[in-house]
């Protein structure tokens, strides 16, 4: 009998590691939400810039978004960061992505932008993708007006 309990307590603490280090490592997604509109003329365009901010951006980790010499490049840089950002209307079109944000504190600078005759999305969101450990996290929908 004190074998079985010795054997039930062994399993339970092992359990409850497993358990506790699985919720410790695992990252929330992104709480995306609208910071305003940027009126501005590009080449002559008049143009719209949507910004955007990460309210839990604090939750992930700097590494995430060190430079990666080792992965592919984005473009011509070759030391893009581990992890990229795309935004995406509420229908999975890809509006702009980033890929060379070097911390968290970088997500309060996502945007998109269109043209100012153009009707901008009702809603967005983001992917940011860990292109280590091949993680995705998705946003919920954020309105693009205030």
């Amino acid at each position: 009998m004190k074998r079985f309990l010795q054997v039930c307590v062994l399993l339970c603490t092992v359990f409850l590691t497993s358990f506790n280090t699985a919720s410790k490592s695992a990252l929330p997604n992104p709480i995306l939400y609208f910071m305003g509109a940027e009126y501005l003329t590009i080449k002559g365009v008049n143009m719209v810039r949507y910004k955007f901010d990460v309210l839990n951006k604090a939750d992930y980790p700097a590494d995430m978004f060190a430079a990666s010499p080792n992965l592919p490049p984005c473009g011509v840089n070759t030391k893009a960061s581990r992890t990229w950002v795309d935004i995406y209307d509420q229908t999975g079109k890809r509006l702009s992505g980033f890929c060379a944000l070097a911390k968290p504190g970088d997500l309060n600078g996502i945007w998109f932008a269109l043209s100012d005759d153009t009707v901008p999305p009702s809603y967005v969101y983001i992917e940011m993708n860990d292109r280590q450990t091949n993680t995705k996290y998705k946003s919920n929908l954020a309105d693009t007006t205030l």
